[in-house]
């Protein structure tokens, strides 16, 4: 197995738990977007701990102390529709950060994506961007979106994924060394439709209801 130096895959036992409720074929698409939303706000936590901090006075009831406040502009990029289901916990971390939306579907034909839907502004006005995509499988969409990213002016972007295959990894960190990726779970490899395997199926799909598993 290859190995990448700008992926870290969480080794917390929380995280391992929760992930295997999530690649259950029986659980249900309520509790699929509760525990979506926990494993983001775990893997949230490990993705932000290098944010940066200024210095601050903070007067406590009995002195004032020297305290830290969040000096990074934050800002997440959702990947429709599936990454919507990881925003809620990124705010409950970061309540000042701001939120975008990227649409991106894989075309089923050549697995590339094709962006429809793109509400960033004129021009970057955040330090730190945390692109929220659950899956993490050919690369295509994770590559096109932090190209997007870039065009528009950000200088640094992470990807948060709850699930990676290799081939997904390998595209991303060819294309853009310079991007962190975090993940619960590096699976085996993509099959011949493009899915994770063993992954969790479609996670749109799951989360609301529209589909399958598979």
């Amino acid at each position: 197995m290859a190995t990448w130096p700008t992926l870290h895959v969480s080794q917390h036992p929380a995280v391992r738990h929760k992930l295997g409720i999530l690649r259950d074929v029986e659980t249900e698409p309520k509790k699929f977007r509760e525990v979506v939303r926990e494993l983001s706000w775990l893997l949230g936590y490990e993705a932000l701990a290098d944010a940066r901090t200024r210095p601050v006075d903070v007067p406590t009831p009995l002195e004032v102390m020297a305290g830290e406040e969040l000096a990074d502009r934050i800002g997440f990029v959702p990947i429709l529709r599936a990454g919507l289901g990881m925003v809620d916990a990124f705010l409950e971390l970061m309540p000042t950060a701001q939120v975008w939306h990227l649409g991106l579907f894989r075309d089923e034909k050549t697995l590339r994506p094709v962006e429809y839907y793109n509400k960033l502004p004129n021009s970057a006005a955040v330090d730190l961007c945390l692109i929220l995509d659950p899956m993490l499988a050919t690369g295509g969409s994770a590559t096109a979106a932090i190209e997007v990213l870039k065009r528009w002016g950000a200088a640094r972007i992470q990807l948060v994924n709850l699930i990676a295959a290799p081939e997904g990894v390998e595209a991303v960190t060819k294309a853009h060394p310079d991007v962190e990726i975090y993940t619960a779970s590096l699976d085996r490899q993509l099959n011949e439709k493009g899915y994770i395997m063993p992954g969790l199926g479609d996670a749109g799909d799951r989360q609301f209801g529209t589909g399958g598993a598979g």
